[in-house]
């Protein structure tokens, strides 16, 4: 027995002796076979036997969903709160954005996300994806399960097509079609894939005692984002804020209406994205468990309560509640709730769910008046601002005394549960933060800058009056 082989059966004998009776019996094989020695991954044949159809239904069904956010959901959203003729530029950028999101993601992205590389980016190692077949798997969070590995490349993809559209409600109005396509393709590549990556890349359960250590930045220091408060929220919003300051104000900003030209739309669309959203955080467990279920009740419950909070200030501020300001709430309910999903309890989630809408309202209402940027849809003060509360706020809903998971550390084999300190996890947290909040907003600037002045990003002043409708693509969303 070698040093390696000794001390890892010394590690995983004293993990197993501090679980509980029940889990010692489950884990028992597992530490005798690392006393054993080193263990090895399964093979292809091994894997197949491993596969769950259930988890694999859950996993398309849950990629459906996601898709189902962006398009027709996002859309509609986003469509229902601009003016009239711009509603159908909205549509299109949403649409096409999906479209050349999930073209690039099997070219290149999912490579750069999701394979070997360095602790910020991935490889290319199966660019046009490579190597991915139906014979190929990828692991989920439990020992020894599999899914098809294109049901995970298919569940990663919808992400990828959310995200970037996401950032274009910063900017609603004002901006032309090509040069922001361009900058899409430029933004994922060098913002998205690699943030995906740092927080999500790890080597699985094939990850053994044999292998060197191979993880991304954040999942490395340990970071907790179970469905992408950091890669999805905060980068996009930050992005968003970066556009419209570079962009400029709307002609005719605060000197003249600008109404939703339909609430009801909107209302369909933030319908759609809470149904959608249990696919994104239920559907980020990789497995139809317990846990997946933990997951969608925390974003049942976590929405209402912020849609409920956001209406509860607005009469208690203005006499009244409006619907925007419900479905305001429950797009950030669900923003906050999606880093805490896997690791928060129910009435953890509600806690969440209660505070981020009063801080997402005071970015809306007085943040952004006092510091004058023209963030359209609010795309910074919801999905920005919510994503920061929730990933802090991550820290604390996860702790075991509090009715949260706590935290498992997976780099190691078998994963068991680690002792949870807030601090330390509150610190994590806000280096993750930081990490995204930094990456994504100063190369999202750059990128802003160059394509403004290379394509140039704004329409005209006459073409932004007459509407980006018919001045970008020459239809109108309704005929009057």
């Amino acid at each position: 027995m070698n040093k390696l082989t000794k001390y890892a059966g010394l590690a995983t004998a004293l993990a197993v002796a501090a679980l509980p009776a029940f889990a010692q019996e489950a884990a028992a094989p597992v530490a005798e076979a690392v006393a054993a020695g080193p263990i090895k991954a399964p093979d292809a044949a091994a894997m197949a036997g491993m596969v769950d159809k259930g988890d694999t239904a859950w996993m398309l069904i849950s990629s459906a969903l996601v898709l189902l956010m962006s398009i027709p959901a996002l859309a509609l959203f986003y469509g229902g709160l601009v003016r009239t003729k711009n509603m159908l530029s909205l549509l299109m950028q949403v649409f096409m954005i999906v479209s050349i999101a999930s073209l690039l993601w099997v070219i290149y992205g999912y490579s750069l996300a999701f394979t070997s590389g360095n602790a910020f980016i991935g490889g290319l190692s199966k660019m046009f994806l490579a190597g991915v077949n139906t014979g190929t798997y990828a692991a989920t969070f439990s020992n020894n399960v599999y899914i098809p590995e294109y049901a995970f490349v298919v569940f990663q993809m919808t992400f990828a097509c959310i995200t970037p559209a996401l950032i274009v409600g910063a900017f609603a109005e004002r901006v032309k079609f090509w040069p922001l396509m361009i900058f899409m393709v430029v933004w994922l590549t060098v913002v998205y894939f690699p943030m995906a990556h740092m927080v999500w890349y790890w080597a699985g359960p094939d990850f053994l005692v044999d292998a060197p250590t191979d993880y991304g930045l954040i999942w490395g220091w340990g970071g907790l984002d179970f469905a992408g408060g950091t890669v999805v929220h905060i980068n996009a919003g930050i992005a968003g804020l970066m556009g419209c300051i570079v962009i400029g104000k709307r002609i005719g900003h605060n000197k003249e209406p600008m109404p939703p030209h339909s609430l009801t739309m909107t209302m369909i669309g933030a319908s759609l994205l809470w149904v959608g959203w249990f696919g994104f955080n239920a559907g980020s467990n990789l497995e139809s468990n317990g846990l997946a279920a933990l997951a969608f009740i925390n974003t049942f419950v976590a929405t209402a309560a912020a849609a409920l909070s956001w209406s509860l200030v607005e009469q208690v501020l203005h006499g009244r509640s409006s619907l925007l300001g419900a479905v305001s709430g429950a797009v950030a309910g669900l923003v906050a709730i999606t880093p805490a999903s896997g690791f928060a309890g129910p009435m953890g989630s509600v806690v969440l769910g209660l505070v981020v809408s009063p801080v997402c309202f005071f970015f809306v209402s007085v943040v952004k008046s006092k510091l004058k940027y023209d963030d359209s849809l609010d795309v910074f003060g919801v999905h920005g601002i919510g994503g920061i509360v929730g990933a802090l706020g991550t820290a604390i809903v996860a702790d075991p005394s509090l009715g949260g998971q706590g935290w498992v550390d997976y780099t190691v084999f078998p994963a068991v549960p680690g002792s949870y300190d807030m601090v330390a996890q509150f610190i994590t947290q806000l280096k993750a933060v930081t990490v995204t909040l930094v990456w994504s907003g100063g190369v999202s600037l750059v990128l802003f800058k160059v394509i403004s002045m290379a394509f140039g990003l704004r329409p005209t002043a006459d073409d932004e009056r007459q509407g980006l409708d018919q001045t970008s693509h020459g239809e109108s969303a309704y005929n009057m």
